[in-house]
Parts: C-alpha cells; structure tokens; sequence
C-alpha cells in the first residue's frame, strides 16, 4: 500500500517535521537530545531546508539549540563563573559591557550572531557612537571571553568574535594616533614652566618624578613614604593604586593591586632631580600643614595629596595637565618667537613614553632598559627602542646636514 506523503500548496512532498502553515510560510518542528520542542520558521521552504540543515548538523555534533538564550544570558553565566582575574579588571570588563553592550546587542538571540554582526556592531560604535578603537578593544575582551563561555557550553559551534578586532584594527589603522614623547625642547620648556609659573608649581614635583621615573600613573599615586629610601637613593615600587567601579554602580572608588606585571615589582635608582621634587613636596606639605587621611586596603601614608590630604587619580592629573599644556603654550605666543617651542596635547603616560625615550637617547641597553621601566616583554622595550632610535638617528643626520652645509660655506669663503 502506498503511502499518502504530505504536501505544500504546490505539491511538493514536504519531508519530516516540515509544516506549511496557513499562511504560506513554513515550519520545522522538532525534538532536542533533551526531549524539547523547537520549531524554526521560513518565508519558503528552500529557507527552511537551509536552517533545518544547520540544526540537524548541529544536533549531530551536539551543539545545545535554545531559541530564547541572548547574549546576556551567557553573560550574566560568564560573570558568575569568571575567576582568576584582579578585583579592578573584572570589574571594568563589567562596566565596558554593561555600558555599552547590554541594553543594545546584548539583547540580540544567541543563536542568529553571526561574525558579521559582531564587525557590524564594532563599527556601530566607532561610526555611530565616536567610541575610541581602544575602548572597542576593552569591549572586545569581554564580548569574546563570553562567546567563548557559549562554544564550551555547546550553544555555539564556534566563536563569532574571533578576529574581529583584527579586522576592524586593519581597517581602521590610520585612525588612531602613535604616542609621542617629548622632544628635548618641550620637555625642557615644561619643567620649567612648572617650576617657576606660581599657578602651576605645586604640580612641578608629581610631574617631575613621573618624568624622571618612567613609572606608571598608579604606581606614582600609590607610592608611600616608606617605599622611598633617601639614604640610598631609591624607589621601591611594589604596589599600584588603581580607580575603578568597585559593585557595578558606575561610581569609582580606589583601591590597591599588586603591579601590572611581575617585572612592575623593581627598585629604580632615584635621579639627584628626583630626589630634589621629592623633598620639595614634602617641604609643601610640612609648610602647608597637608596630612595624609588616605587608607586604602590597609596602604597609608602617600607621598602625593592634594589639599585635602587625599590621593590623586589619572583623571585629576590629565584634566591638570591639560590646564598647565593650555597656558604654558599662550605664554610661549605672548613671546612673539620667530619659531615658538609649543607643548602637543599629551596625558600621564606620554611622560612615561618620553622617559623611555631619553633612556633610548642616553644609549641605556635594552636590558637596562626594560628592568628600569618594569616591562615584562623585552617586545616592548625594543618596539619603543628601535621607535626612539630612528628619531634620534635622524635628528642626528638633520646636525650633521646643517654642520656640513656650515663647513662648506667657511671653507668657500676661505
């Protein structure tokens, strides 16, 4: 006896689990490893065919189908399993994706991303949202992180994020601008502006010691007393101040961490001027009755206050420094020079950039080098080296040019 076979609208035999709903679109309905009903829906059935393909192939590979996961679901698991990373950096991988992922594609259904969404939705917010590709890196991190959570748990079969940043990177590889040091010239034209402009004085010491130290920002606003060693001239860094978003609240608080790395742990050889802006803040300091009413995580007794006796932060530092680059450079116009010496926009780590430059230019080895600035790749130390070397050489070549062109013309003359 034959058998009666189910048919759609055109009379095309339609195959196990397929459906042609009353209006003309199509269902596949079916069971998964777990004894649920799933049902998938198409304007036709080639589209149907073509997502009851990718089922059944991830059913057979044991990939979990569940319509109603978003990507915060896998989210909200990641954050409660997530272990191993310092209390800072978790919390600002929840702050990037809860501020700029969550209420937008963080809603999106797991199972329809796709690699091009997620460049999409890194473009979305370069384009759209003038978000910074460093902050999309941020995101990045974390986005990834949790799509890699879905893969282990069997809801992806591969990551949709892989090599995105790579991508968006490449594209977008003339957008961001290389840090620069200071030339001599307007390191020399700072510290001096710091030191005898009466508005601005008061930064000269922080500024100076970072300048001179090439330590990084919460290693500067964290540094105590009692890692300086006066007697033999040193600096103890064993510890970084950092200031983040504690509970999820978007409101920042300080705390303390070991140092970035394992090489950040290191005793730098303090400088006679180091010495001299570190004695000089104190002096302020006795002079102007500042006390240290800063506790954090047990760490007392900082070196850098401001009035109140309290820390600073990265923030404070760049909206002060961003004060001092604006007059310093009105100062030098109101001179009239033929060719003024003009300060760039720059934050606190350009003069961490700038240090290192000058260790470059002072031939320190790549090995000195790289223990003085706590940098645990030697990459990095040489990627600065051979960035700073190639200005000096040609710097070098420009002197010997206009030394040649000098030479010629007395030797013309003689």
């Amino acid at each position: 006896m034959a058998i009666d076979r189910r048919k759609d609208s055109t009379n095309r035999v339609l195959k196990e689990g397929e459906y042609q709903r009353s209006n003309g679109s199509y269902e596949f309905r079916w069971r998964d490893r777990y004894g649920d009903r799933h049902s998938v829906y198409a304007k036709n059935l080639q589209e149907l065919r073509e997502k009851e393909l990718k089922i059944r192939r991830d059913f057979y590979d044991g990939v979990n189908y569940d319509t109603s996961l978003t990507v915060n679901d896998i989210y909200y698991r990641w954050k409660g399993v997530k272990r191993g990373l310092k209390a800072n950096t978790f919390q600002n991988y929840k702050y990037m994706y809860e501020l700029f992922v969550e209420e937008s594609f963080g809603q999106r259904k797991l199972n329809t991303i796709k690699k091009s969404d997620v460049r999409a939705f890194y473009n979305y917010l370069m384009e759209n949202r003038g978000i910074k590709l460093a902050t999309v890196d941020n995101i990045h991190t974390v986005l990834h992180q949790v799509f890699d959570l879905a893969v282990e748990d069997e809801y992806l079969r591969n990551n949709p994020s892989d090599n995105a940043l790579k991508e968006l990177k490449r594209a977008h590889r003339g957008d961001s601008k290389k840090r620069r040091a200071l030339t001599i010239q307007q390191q020399e034209l700072f510290e001096n502006f710091l030191r005898t402009h009466p508005k601005f004085e008061r930064w000269f010491p922080i500024f100076s010691v970072m300048l001179w130290t090439g330590m990084r920002v919460g290693e500067i606003t964290g540094l105590r007393w009692c890692d300086i060693d006066l007697d033999n001239n040193t600096i103890s860094v064993n510890h970084t101040l950092v200031y983040f978003d504690k509970g999820g609240t978007h409101r920042c608080s300080f705390g303390i961490n070991t140092p970035k790395t394992e090489a950040g742990c290191r005793v730098i050889p303090m400088l006679p001027r180091v010495r001299e802006a570190i004695l000089k803040e104190k002096e302020y300091q006795d002079l102007e009755g500042v006390k240290c009413n800063a506790v954090i995580d047990g760490y007392t007794d900082f070196v850098f206050l401001n009035r109140f006796g309290m820390t600073h932060n990265q923030s404070t530092l760049n909206r002060a420094l961003d004060r001092i680059i604006r007059d310093c450079n009105f100062e030098a116009l109101d001179r009239n020079d033929e060719e003024p010496v003009l300060l760039p926009n720059f934050s606190n780590h350009h003069l961490r950039h700038t240090f290192a430059t000058r260790l470059v230019d002072a031939r320190v080895t790549p090995k000195a080098m790289m223990d003085i600035m706590g940098h645990s790749d030697i990459q990095t130390t040489m990627n600065i080296y051979a960035e700073a070397s190639a200005e000096l050489r040609r710097n070098e070549m420009e002197n010997f040019d206009e030394f040649y062109k000098k030479f010629i013309e007395v030797n013309m003359a003689g």
